[in-house]
Order: structure tokens, then C-alpha cells, then sequence
């Protein structure tokens, strides 16, 4: 560093070098005073080029799982409503087993049949409502499309796009599936009824809708899992984000006098060549 005795008048050196050291702390000054106000410590890739790109990985990472998340959450859903539709059609199931158990009885008449018959009927073609009417945006669950495919989708539950969850439902749960010929008709009435397999048809439903807890139950474990990933790698994006504030504030409390001090020295070095001037007196 170079360094004057102020006889040379027309180059201040010590003036330039204070100027120089004002400006170097006000840059150094602005960028505390910015990180403080935005609260991050990288607000641009200048200030560490490295950190800035790993940050950026981080938040990638972060976006896509919390994207994930939100699949999960849409894959929940479409559980819940073909959950729903099975423990509807298991209800009906229940009510004509109890419908079949007391048309068992050879003290009812035909016109006793013939309304319990009726009655069945009623409830079969409400399992192919409910067949046909459960959907999720629109997509029916549990009956075939044009092509004749059942509802079989895939949702990404992860960060990579390779981390996917099948979700369907192959079974046939329309009545003539479960319950038979039907509807059911005279002359045979009490046969007929006789023949139904309500038991078999609960045994279905109740295998699919265990199935729809498990999934449902790993759903919630992923959901858990990616919560957790998402904090910590927030967590970790922090470190190398954001400022401190306590130190950014310490460094601008002390760049705040640094400042005042190498405005007074610029004074004095400005100043310093008038005391020559006394040589021409």
C-alpha cells in the first residue's frame, strides 16, 4: 500500500486510499443492510455461486414433493369415495340376505313372495346405481369405459417421477356378479331367492374394501414420510439461504462506525495538504 507525506499536492494519495476504503465498507455496508431487509443471505448468485445452485436444487426437490403430496392426498380421496360406494353396496347386501332369510318361511304366501321379490329387485338395481354413479372428477370407479377398461391410474407419491402408486378397482360388483340371475320373477319366486349369494358377495365387497385400508394406510405413511422430508430440507435450504439476523446487525452496527471513521480520515487526508500552504507566507 502506498503512502504519502502530503508534500505532493497534486496527487492526494492518502485522500484516495481513504476513498477507496469508504467505498469498499459502503458496498460491504449495502449488502448487510440488503440481507437484512430481505432476510435472506444469498440474493443473488454473486454473493456464493455455489450455494445459490445447491439452494435452487432444494427448492426443486421441496416443490416437487410437496406436488407429491398433494397427489397423495387426491389419491386418498379417491379411495374414500370407492370406499364409500363398496360399504353402500355391502349395506344393500346385508338388507336382501335379511330379505332372503325371510322368504325362507312356508307360511308366506305368493303375494308375500312376490313383494319380498320386488323388494330385491328394488335393491339389486340400486347396486347398479351406485355402480355407474361413482366417480371421481368425472371418472366412473367401478364401471368400464368405451374400451371396456376398469378405472387403473397411476399417481406420483415421491420426488422422482418413477415414484408412482397404481390405484384401481378390477372387481365386478354389479348385482348380476354378485347376487345372480336376476331380476327375479314368478312362477319360481322362492327358489329363485333361495339362489341368491349375498354371502359371496359380502366376501367380495369386505375383500376390496380391506384392500382400500391398506393402501389408504400406506397413502398415510407416505404422506407422513414426505412431510418430514419437506421440513428438513427446508430446514437444510435455511442454512444456506437465509441470514442471520443477529450477526447481519452486528456487522452493520460496526460497518456504521467504520463508515463515520473513514469519513473523518477522507476530510483529513483532503485537508492535510493546506499545511504546506504556510511555506509560502
Amino acid at each position: 500500500m502506498a503512502f504519502s507525506t502530503g508534500g505532493r499536492i497534486n496527487t492526494n494519495v492518502n485522500a484516495q486510499q481513504a476513498y477507496s476504503a469508504l467505498n469498499a465498507i459502503s458496498r460491504e455496508h449495502g449488502i448487510h443492510q440488503l440481507r437484512l431487509a430481505t432476510g435472506k443471505r444469498i440474493n443473488s448468485a454473486s454473493d456464493d455461486p455455489s450455494g445459490y445452485v445447491i439452494s435452487k436444487k432444494m427448492e426443486a426437490r421441496m416443490r416437487a414433493m410437496t406436488s407429491a403430496v398433494d397427489n397423495v392426498g387426491d389419491a386418498q380421496s379417491v379411495y374414500g369415495v370407492a370406499e364409500g360406494g363398496y360399504q353402500t353396496i355391502a349395506d344393500i347386501l346385508v338388507t336382501i340376505k335379511e330379505k332372503q332369510a325371510r322368504a325362507a318361511n312356508g307360511a308366506l304366501g305368493g303375494n308375500e313372495l312376490d313383494a319380498i321379490a320386488s323388494e330385491i329387485n328394488t335393491l339389486a338395481s340400486e347396486i347398479d346405481d351406485i355402480v355407474a354413479t361413482t366417480k371421481f372428477n368425472g371418472v366412473s370407479l367401478f364401471s368400464a369405459d368405451a374400451s371396456g377398461n376398469k378405472y387403473n391410474v397411476n399417481f406420483q407419491v415421491g420426488e422422482s417421477s418413477l415414484e408412482t402408486l397404481a390405484v384401481g378397482f378390477s372387481a365386478d360388483v354389479s348385482s348380476a356378479t354378485l347376487l345372480g340371475s336376476l331380476p327375479l320373477t314368478i312362477p319360481t319366486l322362492a327358489s329363485d331367492i333361495a339362489a341368491l349369494t349375498p354371502d359371496t358377495a359380502l366376501n367380495t365387497l369386505s375383500g376390496e374394501i380391506g384392500k382400500i385400508g391398506a393402501a389408504v394406510n400406506r397413502l398415510t405413511i407416505k404422506e407422513t414420510n414426505l412431510t418430514t422430508a419437506i421440513t428438513n430440507t427446508d430446514a437444510a435450504k435455511s442454512r444456506i439461504m437465509d441470514a442471520d439476523v443477529a450477526k447481519e446487525q452486528i456487522q452493520v452496527s460496526k460497518l456504521q462506525i467504520l463508515q463515520q471513521t473513514s469519513t473523518a480520515q477522507l476530510a483529513q487526508a483532503n485537508a492535510s495538504p493546506k499545511n504546506f500552504l504556510s511555506l509560502f507566507q
